[in-house]
């Protein structure tokens, strides 16, 4: 499964962008996704996950309240909105898909959970 991020760009504090993730395969469907980051010089972050059918979804304090994940399976593509954007969100996003369905919501959250990861998309967010 080879999955691609978009969406990334400079955009103004305050502001909002979209990320997208989109899979070359159908079977992603029945994957769970997530949303990562990594700013320079700091470990990855978890940002956001939702189960493979879209039910559940999760956030790490870094997406909590500003940001939602979606995804379209008839698309093979999950979102990342993101509103009210600070500097601090500067980082490449990454998205992830797992094979995994936890019955541990919090554990979307783990890295090592996760089979698939894309390239990343840079945000750059100016103050």
């Amino acid at each position: 499964v080879q999955l691609q991020a978009s969406g990334g760009g400079l955009v103004q504090a305050g502001g909002s962008l979209r990320l997208s993730c989109a899979a070359s395969e159908r079977t992603v469907t029945v994957y769970g996704m997530g949303w990562f980051r990594q700013a320079a010089g700091k470990e990855r972050e978890f940002v956001a996950a939702i189960s493979w059918n879209g039910a559940t979804t999760y956030y790490g304090d870094s997406g909590e309240g500003r940001f939602t994940i979606s995804r379209d399976n008839g698309k093979n593509t999950v979102y990342l909105q993101m509103s009210s954007l600070k500097p601090e969100d500067t980082a490449v996003y990454y998205c992830a898909a797992t094979r995994a369905r936890p019955t541990v919501v919090t554990r979307y959250g783990i890295k090592d959970i996760y089979n698939y990861w894309g390239q990343g998309t840079q945000v750059t967010v100016s103050s």
